[in-house]
């Protein structure tokens, strides 16, 4: 472990796998305990805890549908139990169901909407009145808010909705040196997606960013691991876009 973070705390929502289990990884590597939010099967979550404690850190599963504020505020109390606070938030958990406008059904709608939307606030609210003075806030949008591709709609709507929420937190923590940005990937080499894409899909959206390629889950965490470590303390209130310059 690295020193300057031995003693931190940092929660990562949908943490068991993809982007979420390279994030608690690296935070992991960099010395934060981290607590590992998952909402529905608990294996990979403990396989990730395994792993990380192997690796010499130290990681608490828990489980807790961020949509669901009762679970979010359990969560957050389990966390300061077991540590006795959360120093950063890592808003990861999300779902994507792609449709056209015209297409996209109630379900598709209130789903995206209390997960991607009303799942963030319901950690934003709690990490306002609790996170430790000096934390970070890093939240998930995605750069299809910049690119605005079709069928996205909804799912796009609800990160920029994300990025909103960021800005404003930021000004809101003023006077407790708490930072509040956002990431916004472009395409990651996940199962979320690349599962039912074609093959020639896949090579052209890797090609749509002039370094011609698909980030990988661990691009996407050293962008993170900026934000929350102690280079990435001026940067506030800011959605990256870390996509290789698709947009």
């Amino acid at each position: 472990m690295t020193s300057n973070q031995s003693s931190k705390v940092a929660l990562v929502t949908g943490a068991s796998r993809g982007i979420g289990a390279a994030v608690a990884k690296r935070l992991a590597r960099d010395g934060f305990t981290v607590v590992l939010n998952y909402s529905g099967n608990a294996v990979p979550a403990e396989e990730l805890a395994r792993e990380i404690e192997l690796a010499g850190g130290e990681a608490l599963t828990a489980k807790a549908d961020v949509s669901d504020a009762d679970a979010v505020r359990r969560m957050f109390d389990a966390a300061e139990t077991a540590f006795g606070g959360i120093d950063v938030l890592v808003n990861n958990a999300g779902i994507m169901m792609l449709s056209s406008l015209a297409e996209a059904d109630d379900e598709n709608f209130d789903r995206q909407i209390d997960v991607n939307f009303k799942g963030t606030f319901n950690t934003l609210r709690e990490a306002a009145k609790r996170l430790r003075d000096g934390g970070r806030v890093i939240n998930f949008s995605t750069s299809v808010v910049g690119l605005k591709l079709e069928t996205y709609g909804v799912y796009a709507a609800t990160k920029a909705a994300v990025e909103t929420l960021t800005a404003i937190m930021a000004k809101e923590m003023r006077g407790r040196n708490i930072t509040v940005n956002a990431i916004a990937p472009g395409p990651v080499a996940t199962d979320l997606f690349l599962d039912g894409k074609s093959e020639e899909l896949v090579v052209r959206m890797a090609k749509m960013n002039p370094l011609e390629r698909l980030a990988t889950p661990e691009d996407i965490a050293s962008s993170v691991a900026f934000l929350a470590g102690p280079d990435g303390g001026w940067i506030n209130g800011q959605t990256l876009r870390a996509n290789g310059g698709m947009v």
